[in-house]
């Protein structure tokens, strides 16, 4: 789109105010571009994060910061979960995957979060700018903000990953209006989950990995966790471990602070010696002025007694 921009009038300047015509980046959202084009130009585009829906632009909407800290608490139990249970590889950074769906329907979803199990025959490798296989899970954070933005992730997206084979699909609404949490079952249709205990929902994709719907809108903190039998089984080696690092670091800094005690202690003593032997040198100093002030005082009184003597006319040799 062109844009008329003023331009700024300095004095100066041997110019008048007027307008020039400038380039400004604005969103393709609702363009129709071929697939090799999407993945060209706008797959990766530095201003506006695109997916592609059959041939046409989506613009995925930015999050506001509620949707945020329920997505990041989510993102840390399952991180925890899966650096003790090292059954899975989790990715996001609008990092995305092609769906072939039917009646030739194809698309390229970004999921806000995805979840790749380590027995899924395409393997994620590190250096993959997109992944070739169809994720086990992906999260959507909704986004809200427009009525279409929550038809995509409620309505469009739980077909698409139905039909791509996605096994479990999570949809976390901030304002917990839309929150919802789907299992493929064995006729390839998705199941809402339904909570066990206090809404506790259980993941069979990822055996042992389960959650607390009201925590994720509470987000309780990992020393809650720890003690929380329902997420201790992975919290608990890390807080264990954060644990003993914070007592090894008392340790150490007590171990510091009786050493510099300690020398303290040895520095105070050492000035006490030197000031006690200072104080006994002085003390011999004086004794020794005192004693060669007695000498010359026999020596005077010896030259007196011997001036007498002779006068007295008695030799003193």
């Amino acid at each position: 789109m062109r844009m008329l921009q003023a331009l700024r009038y300095e004095p100066d300047d041997n110019v008048h105010i007027g307008y020039e015509e400038t380039d400004r980046e604005v969103s393709a959202d609702g363009l129709y571009v071929s697939e090799d084009e999407y993945w060209e130009k706008y797959y990766d585009h530095p201003y506006f994060n695109y997916e592609w829906n059959n041939g046409c632009l989506e613009e995925k909407a930015m999050p506001d910061p509620k949707s945020y800290l329920m997505y990041k608490w989510f993102l840390r139990i399952a991180d925890h979960f899966l650096t003790v249970n090292p059954i899975a590889a989790i990715m996001g950074l609008e990092f995305g995957f092609r769906l072939t769906l039917p009646r030739k329907k194809r698309t390229i979803r970004k999921p806000d979060l995805a979840i790749v199990l380590n027995e899924n025959p395409i393997i994620l490798h590190p250096d993959d700018q997109s992944y070739k296989g169809i994720f086990d899970i992906c999260i959507e954070s909704l986004s809200y903000s427009r009525k279409k933005e929550i038809i995509r992730d409620t309505v469009d997206k739980k077909k698409e990953y139905r039909g791509a084979g996605v096994k479990e699909y999570y949809i976390l609404d901030a304002r917990g209006l839309e929150t919802a949490f789907y299992r493929l079952d064995k006729k390839g249709k998705y199941q809402e989950i339904s909570p066990v205990g206090e809404d506790v929902i259980e993941s069979h994709a990822l055996p042992g990995f389960r959650f607390r719907i009201p925590d994720l809108y509470e987000q309780p903190s990992f020393e809650q966790m720890a003690d929380d039998d329902l997420y201790n089984s992975f919290f608990l080696p890390f807080h264990k471990r954060i644990k003993k690092i914070a007592e090894y670091e008392h340790q150490r800094a007590e171990s510091e602070r009786q050493r510099a005690e300690s020398e303290h202690q040895r520095a105070e003593s050492e000035r006490q010696r030197a000031e006690a032997e200072k104080r006994k040198a002085l003390q011999a100093e004086k004794k020794a002025e005192q004693v060669g002030l007695q000498l010359i005082a026999e020596r005077q009184r010896a030259a007196l007694l011997a001036d007498k003597l002779k006068q007295l006319g008695i030799s003193v040799e």
